[in-house]
């Protein structure tokens, strides 16, 4: 795996390594990246693992932070402004794990016990930088051959230490294009309930990973194939089985044309995947089977109510919330656009994000009825107008109100909107005229 010493990360972490191994202790590459390097990827970090203690590992390097001393773990820092970091974690074996996070207890080993501790096969190998040598203990190259994510042990008990393992095991198989080993998935089944004991910043975390990854239709068939899809979104579950018009979506139910979407995003930003994820939460409530169609009057504002509550149980920030729920509560905006009178029209297209709003319409429209009209419209109108004509500059402000002899208040405001509208919609555009229109309008007669 030699060949990427030009890499800034890589470099430094294999200055690390050989720090290390000069002032007498065994250090290797651990996890992630060496399972990254293997299949050709380039690793996001490198997870250093040693014999040193944390203690040692501080005396070695001038830049240090303590993340984790107790569990013998020090993250080393390069120099500079945004220095390179490497997490150094002493060899351990872990014992106990009664919160389902965290190890009671830890005792300081070697290599391979280090290595057994860990979650699946892929990410229990070791790798020497300094003699160009994998170690694998546990079957992860195998396995990586396999294209297969098989627990480390005792399935089970590997669930059990760490709850979360169990979304870490979806978001490694999407993500790589990896199958689930059987004896795997079977545990991960039976232990699916207890996720819920996992705090919800981490489930966030691992679903907002799996959204923004390569493969999030994936992801979430396994979420739901492995029963944890109920316990940590339970409104997502519920869009399975709920009909559609054929007309409108021949494509099926609710949760197939959501899973169509998610194949169209192609790691795209986090909101946008949310949206798309979350666009049609308002339909199982808001289904009504009349004699003539099925309906959802109104979803689009339910769900976006009900997005907003999962947002929040989910810790999100409220700048994500915020721009997910005005996703959902606009996507049904856009079958008008072609009859909205022009004022309502530009302000549509210059709502802030419009492009993430346009975006969820066209994968919408792909995933159902496969017409993309109105989003050539849109795309067209936007060619067509220039930022001045959808946002042109007032033609009069409060102060020219209060010379008009208004007082400040709720009609300042209506007054304002009144003269946009009429300045959009191509009717006032002249500064003289909109001072006429104010006082034939509001000041005649009073």
């Amino acid at each position: 795996m030699a060949g990427r010493e030009g890499a800034p990360l890589r470099e430094f972490a294999v200055a690390a390594v050989r720090r290390l191994t000069e002032a007498g202790h065994r250090a290797l590459f651990a996890g992630g990246c060496v399972r990254d390097q293997l299949l050709g990827r380039e690793p996001k970090d490198y997870d250093v693992a040693t014999s040193a203690r944390a203690e040692e590992v501080q005396r070695l390097f001038p830049r240090t932070v303590a993340v984790g001393a107790a569990f013998g773990v020090v993250e080393v820092l390069g120099a500079g402004p945004a220095p390179p970091r490497v997490e150094v974690a002493t060899f351990r074996r872990d014992a106990g794990y009664s919160d389902g996070r965290h190890p009671d207890a830890v005792e300081f080993a070697g290599e391979v016990e280090d290595v057994k501790r860990r979650d699946f096969t892929v990410n229990g190998l070791l790798y020497d930088p300094l003699t160009d040598e994998v170690l694998d203990y546990v079957g992860g190259r195998q396995d990586l051959a396999r294209r297969l994510i098989r627990a480390i042990g005792d399935p089970r008990a590997r669930f059990r230490e760490d709850r979360l393992r169990m979304l870490r095991a979806v978001r490694f198989a999407a993500e790589l294009g990896f199958e689930l080993d059987g004896l795997t998935f079977a545990a991960l089944k039976k232990e699916a309930a207890h996720v819920r004991e996992v705090s919800a910043e981490r489930i966030r975390d691992e679903l907002a990973k799996m959204l923004t990854g390569p493969r999030p239709r994936r992801a979430f068939e396994l979420l739901k194939s492995g029963r944890l899809l109920k316990e940590v979104l339970p409104e997502v579950e519920a869009l399975a089985g709920v009909p559609q018009p054929e007309e409108f979506h021949p494509e099926g139910d609710v949760w197939t044309h959501t899973l169509l979407m998610l194949s169209g995003l192609s790691s795209g930003p986090l909101t946008l995947a949310l949206g798309v994820l979350l666009h049609d939460i308002g339909k199982p409530p808001t289904c009504v089977r009349a004699a003539d169609r099925i309906r959802f009057n109104e979803h689009e504002e339910l769900g976006a109510t009900m997005a907003g509550e999962i947002l929040r149980r989910l810790r999100f920030p409220n700048e994500v919330l915020e721009r997910v729920t005005e996703l959902v509560r606009q996507h049904m905006a856009f079958k008008d656009v072609r009859h909205m009178r022009p004022a309502r029209l530009k302000r549509f297209l210059r709502m802030p994000h419009f492009d993430k709003h346009l975006e969820l319409h066209r994968l919408d429209c792909l995933a159902s009825h496969g017409s993309l009209e109105c989003y050539e419209f849109c795309r067209a109108q936007q060619a067509l107008l220039s930022a001045e004509q959808l946002r042109p500059p007032p033609l009069l402000t409060g102060e020219d109100l209060k010379a008009l002899g208004l007082e400040p208040g709720p009609l300042f405001g209506r007054i304002l909107a009144d003269l946009e509208d009429r300045q959009l919609e191509g009717t006032l555009s002249r500064r003289e005229a909109a001072l006429e229109h104010v006082r034939k309008t509001y000041l005649e007669g009073r």
